[in-house]
């Protein structure tokens, strides 16, 4: 054999293209070097580091940022993970503190899925998606039925599947808003379709602007994109925006004229600190009940999923979504497409039914749930109330009222001779930041161009997540330090 023969069949050269150009900034760069940080203090080598602790910012992860598991939660799937332990239910309750809802709720459970070893439905367990309806029927007021209900491994799992079957050539488009949470941007580069950007407008609470969508529809129409769905994302990633009803009818509306699918990303919609969170489908059904029959033409499809909220199951990989207005056609295909990837995890669907069916006032475990819910609730908009009064006080930044999801996203106005040291080392200006505030501090944030933002602004996204409010000092004093090093 030739010794310049190649060892291997696969090199960077000839693996999909589309999946090398696609980015996703929230593990990118800078989150592979707080890793290897981490790992460096782990083993006890501070080295010249001029920081303790890692503080991951950059990621709606909450426990591995400390926040705790809800009990009910998780004594629910330790008896679906080991049901041996229901024959020794006196043992449960009166050693291990376990109450008779918790092991209630764990044989009904397993009289659903059998074993959480076992594969489900496709679109998951029927018993669950049923609680799943009845919980969508609670929070809008209106009927919905678990036949369109699609349990999957997390809500990104269904934004991935929906997108595979949407985009069905390359001119297909998707209007994703900017900033965006970047598994949009990214799976629409894998698939080679196309990303029509449409700016939130910050001025406006970072909400939604018709004019906006409207001229990005049309700038997208003249070079020949079919456009056939809008995302939303609300509660807000990045920016933390949570739209008012009025935001929600115009879209529905624009959606309705230029027959788009309406793909709603809600999985923050019990971290909202403002206001109160208004679902798409409720908006979908005023509209309809308001003016009978010339809405019927919408798709939509909302999903939600148990990694945010007060759950933080991120590792468990449980989510939903729900298709309304779909042709029965096209809902048989995307059957068709979750078969092909077997079952979302079982364990997973089982805390989705959790998410929506907790304890209930009256019953044994719903004391200590309330408690421990509301005590996250308060303690994530505590932090993100801290947060956003240490950016009030920073030179140059300027952030939007915390109103929901798990982050602010600041605009930062920085030196000139910062953004030429940026330049002269290669990064984009925001980049730069945040690589000097991790490098200085240990704390790990995202760029603003990670997520897209207009054309000479800059931004960081930060999560609120991590314990006290130490690390915000931490920021505070590397920001006037910074400013300071780059003033003119």
């Amino acid at each position: 054999m030739s010794s310049s023969a190649p060892l291997r069949a696969l090199n960077i050269d000839n693996i999909n293209p589309h999946v090398k150009a696609a980015r996703y900034a929230v593990r990118g760069e800078l989150a592979v070097r707080s890793e290897k940080y981490r790992a460096q203090l782990a083993k006890g080598d501070k080295g010249d580091l001029p920081f303790d602790t890692i503080i991951s910012a950059n990621i709606g992860n909450p426990q591995q940022l400390d926040q705790k598991p809800i009990t009910f939660f998780r004594q629910v799937a330790s008896l679906l993970e080991n049901p041996a332990l229901l024959e020794k239910e006196d043992v449960l309750t009166e050693a291990l503190g376990y109450k008779s809802d918790v092991i209630a709720r764990a044989k009904w459970l397993l009289k659903e899925v059998k074993s959480v070893g076992a594969y489900s439905q496709s679109h998951g367990a029927p018993g669950i998606r049923e609680s799943v309806a009845k919980f969508i029927e609670r929070r809008d007021g209106y009927p919905a039925d678990s036949a369109n209900i699609y349990l999957s491994a997390g809500a990104s799992s269904g934004v991935n599947t929906l997108l595979h079957i949407i985009c069905a050539k390359p001119e297909s488009g998707i209007l994703v808003p900017i900033p965006q949470y970047p598994l949009y941007t990214a799976t629409l580069s894998v698939l080679d379709a196309r990303c029509v950007p449409y700016y939130l407008n910050e001025g406006h609470g970072w909400g939604t602007d018709l004019a906006e969508i409207r001229s990005a529809y049309d700038k997208a129409i003249a070079e020949g994109t079919d456009v056939k769905a809008i995302v939303i994302i609300n509660p807000g990633n990045p920016t933390g925006a949570s739209l008012p009803a009025a935001d929600i009818k115009s879209v529905l509306e624009f959606a309705a004229e230029k027959k788009l699918v309406v793909i709603a990303d809600e999985v923050y919609q019990t971290n909202v600190f403002e206001g109160e969170f208004l679902s798409f489908k409720k908006g979908l059904r005023d509209l309809q009940k308001a003016s009978p029959g010339e809405y019927d033409n919408i798709e939509l499809v909302s999903l939600h999923s148990v990694s945010k909220g007060m759950v933080g199951e991120c590792g468990h990989r449980g989510g939903y979504f729900e298709l309304i207005g779909f042709d029965p056609a096209v809902a048989a295909e995307i059957y068709k497409f979750i078969s092909i990837q077997l079952c979302p995890p079982v364990i997973g669907q089982c805390i989705v039914e959790m998410m929506v069916n907790p304890p209930k006032e009256g019953e044994p475990s719903y004391e200590l749930y309330k408690s421990e819910y509301d005590g996250i609730y308060e303690g994530l908009k505590k932090r993100a109330f801290a947060l956003y009064e240490a950016f009030k006080q920073m030179e140059g930044v300027d952030c939007q009222t915390p109103a929901g999801s798990m982050y602010l996203f600041p605009t930062i106005t920085l030196p000139p001779k910062a953004i030429a040291q940026a330049e002269k080392e290669g990064r984009k200006p925001d980049e730069f930041y945040a690589f000097r505030l991790l490098d200085a501090t240990g704390i790990c944030v995202v760029a603003g161009s990670g997520f897209g933002q207009k054309e000479g602004t800059l931004h960081f996204r930060t999560t609120f997540l991590a314990p006290g409010t130490e690390w915000v000092g931490r920021i505070i004093k590397f920001h006037k330090e910074f400013m300071d090093e780059f003033r003119d």
